[in-house]
């Protein structure tokens, strides 16, 4: 079982930038893929970036690449989400979620609680 924190939300100006933070317990985060997702009210859940087990393999959706970075220590049992330029379209909740293969399906067993990002005009 891995439980999973996010933080690092809050508001920020556009053009601003923060990093967000997802903590994982469990021994066998090293050998699970993460990925980052967010959702706006009324809006369906979508995908953002991911990382796989290792941290050799990145995947971004395209509205965010060139300005979302997704990195991940786990020394730390932690996954990073580095977000630039940041656009009132940003705004949303922000979940991280681990799976096996996920990088390849985009299918993930576990999910954090969320995190705020507010993108100001």
């Amino acid at each position: 079982q891995v439980q999973l924190v996010e933080s690092g939300g809050g508001l920020v100006q556009a053009g601003g930038s923060l990093r967000l933070s997802c903590a994982a317990s469990g021994r066998t985060f090293s050998r699970y893929d993460m990925g980052w997702f967010r959702q706006a009210p009324g809006k369906e859940r979508e995908f953002v970036a991911a990382i796989n087990w290792s941290g050799s393999s990145t995947h971004y959706a395209d509205f965010v690449k060139g300005r979302f970075t997704i990195t991940r220590d786990n020394a730390k049992n932690t996954v990073y989400l580095q977000m630039n330029s940041l656009k009132p379209e940003d705004t949303a909740i922000y979940y991280c979620a681990a799976g096996p293969l996920g990088v390849v399906t985009r299918e993930y067993p576990y999910w954090g609680q969320g995190t705020q990002v507010t993108v100001s005009v």
